[in-house]
């Protein structure tokens, strides 16, 4: 695939206008597996949100290399690879109002709700923060993170700065999403590293960019392959991943297993005699 970002004309539903999505934008996320969504906060939520997320990075945030393996080898040299780092804390909504409200924004789940169904429940939400240097991802699949019994899971990723190659935006293999599952690299007790796919075949050079704006929301399939480049700006990339599932979308293992969480969207139907939530 060729490299040229997909999100410039609206007339491809790549990009559009928050709010109930055209049936064109619907099926541009069905056939490529994801989807940017403009201005979907104001600028004052991303204001607050950015705001308690600087706090958030400051007080409660682990910094690290993150991502072990051999994939880090192709994408940095040695003196990059040192440096690299990530910013990152989960559930951002359990310590703060504006990321309370901005998991259960209404004008974000209305768009949810016409790609998953009219029964959503909020799953995780994770900050994603690439400072100067912070390194890149290969390509993966969200799945193997916190696999499902099937395909009714979203990832959102909020934006709090406008993105860009320099920068790390996110990159996708359009419509990936309709293998499924795919088999990722995990490493072995000797020498771990986080789940990824072969870099000789699944490259970020082969991936099409999709750069959002501060405000703007991407929607993607949890089986849309995906990675970002390095950044190698002199400010802090700041994002947030939100996870979304239909509530009988069963989690095998991974973060989070067994809870529920709150249900953005419709009703949780009882089946059989399910116990109450613990």
């Amino acid at each position: 695939m060729a490299t040229e970002t997909l999100v410039g004309a609206k007339a491809n539903g790549a990009a559009v206008r928050s709010g109930p999505l055209s049936p064109a934008d619907v099926e541009f996320y069905h056939e490529n597996g994801f989807l940017r969504i403009e201005e979907v906060f104001t600028p004052a939520e991303s204001q607050a949100q950015a705001d308690d997320l600087d706090r958030l990075a400051r007080e409660w945030a682990t910094v690290d290399k993150r991502w072990r393996g051999p994939w880090r080898k192709v994408y940095m040299d040695e003196e990059t690879e040192k440096n690299a780092s990530l910013e990152a804390m989960h559930e951002l909504h359990h310590y703060s109002q504006p990321w309370l409200a901005a998991v259960t924004s209404p004008k974000l789940v209305a768009c949810l709700t016409q790609l998953l169904g009219p029964d959503i429940e909020l799953h995780h939400s994770v900050m994603h923060n690439k400072p100067p240097g912070g390194q890149p991802f290969p390509m993966h699949q969200d799945h193997p993170f916190y696999p499902h019994d099937d395909g009714r899971y979203l990832d959102v990723l909020v934006h709090l700065d406008d993105t860009c190659h320099d920068n790390g935006e996110i990159r996708f293999l359009a419509g990936s999403h309709k293998q499924g599952p795919l088999p990722h690299i995990v490493g072995t007790e000797e020498e771990p590293s986080s789940p990824h796919l072969p870099t000789d075949r699944y490259k970020l050079a082969d991936s099409a960019a999709v750069p959002a704006k501060r405000g703007d929301v991407v929607v993607f399939s949890y089986y849309t392959v995906h990675g970002s480049y390095i950044n190698a700006t002199d400010r802090t990339r700041r994002m947030v991943r939100v996870g979304y599932r239909h509530p009988h979308n069963g989690q095998s293992n991974g973060r989070n297993t067994g809870l529920g969480n709150l249900m953005v969207a419709g009703y949780r139907e009882r089946r059989g005699e399910e116990p109450l939530l613990s």
